[in-house]
């Protein structure tokens, strides 16, 4: 498993179609820190393929995986089949996905407590 935190420019119009679907499905703003395996989107050739993107909003952090094809003049975007399931201890955190937070946390607070368990924070 390979994450980047800078999304390839090939797939920018494909992530952004895809962070707005999940937005307007759950009614709520993130913002894309990471993309999963971006190689498997890369080589799909225009071809229906998942793609796995790390998203957060304030202080939570999910990684969500949706079904991309080209259809149109944009993309259409469903839900994968897969399951659910607890993140990898390695998608998250993310080198200085953070440091805004935490720097803001502790700008209001004496001290600011972090708690880690099998990859949530």
């Amino acid at each position: 498993m390979r994450i980047v935190e800078e999304i390839p420019e090939a797939l920018r119009p494909e992530v952004g179609a895809a962070l707005a679907w999940l937005e307007a499905e759950q009614g709520r703003h993130f913002a894309v820190t990471g993309v999963v395996d971006p190689e498997i989107a890369e080589q799909s050739g225009g071809k229906a393929h998942d793609l796995t993107l790390i998203l957060c909003e304030g202080d939570l952090c999910v990684r969500e995986q949706v079904r991309v094809r080209s259809g149109g003049a944009g993309f259409v975007i469903t839900r994968t089949d897969a399951a659910r399931e607890d993140p990898p201890a390695e998608l998250d955190p993310l080198p200085g996905v953070r440091s805004a937070w935490l720097e803001a946390a502790l700008a209001k607070h004496a001290f600011v407590v972090l708690v880690f368990y099998r990859g949530f924070w």
